[in-house]
């Protein structure tokens, strides 16, 4: 199940012609919508830890429209860890390398709608 995304604009993205509004991550086998980050602009191991383990090849991470989610480096170096190739880009461009590569292998977006 890698959905595509049909749209994104701030605070709302488009997966397969049903509407989100709230941050959510694709994984190769579901959904998971209402995701919730323990310091909001800041993305951190215990927020995404749990998620890795869905046999993923790719995590692209959205950072919002304006990029203020960040991704320190202890982070970034876990998710490297897990031999994960790890992709960090503002949310309508992350949306468009997910939609570029979803289909060749085990991809998951870990995307912020707003800011």
């Amino acid at each position: 199940m890698n959905d595509s995304i049909d749209s994104y604009s701030f605070g709302k993205i488009v997966i397969d012609g049903k509407k989100y509004t709230n941050d959510l991550i694709i994984l190769p086998n579901r959904i998971k919508d209402n995701w919730w980050r323990k310091k909001g602009h800041k993305l951190l191991v215990d927020d995404i830890s749990d998620d890795l383990d869905s046999n993923i090849d790719t995590l692209i991470i959205g950072t919002g429209a304006y990029g203020r989610m960040k991704v320190p480096k202890n982070t970034r170096t876990y998710i490297k860890s897990k031999d994960i190739k790890l992709i960090v880009k503002k949310s309508e461009n992350a949306c468009k390398a997910y939609n570029k590569i979803h289909d060749s292998g085990n991809v998951a977006l870990a995307i912020h709608l707003t800011c």
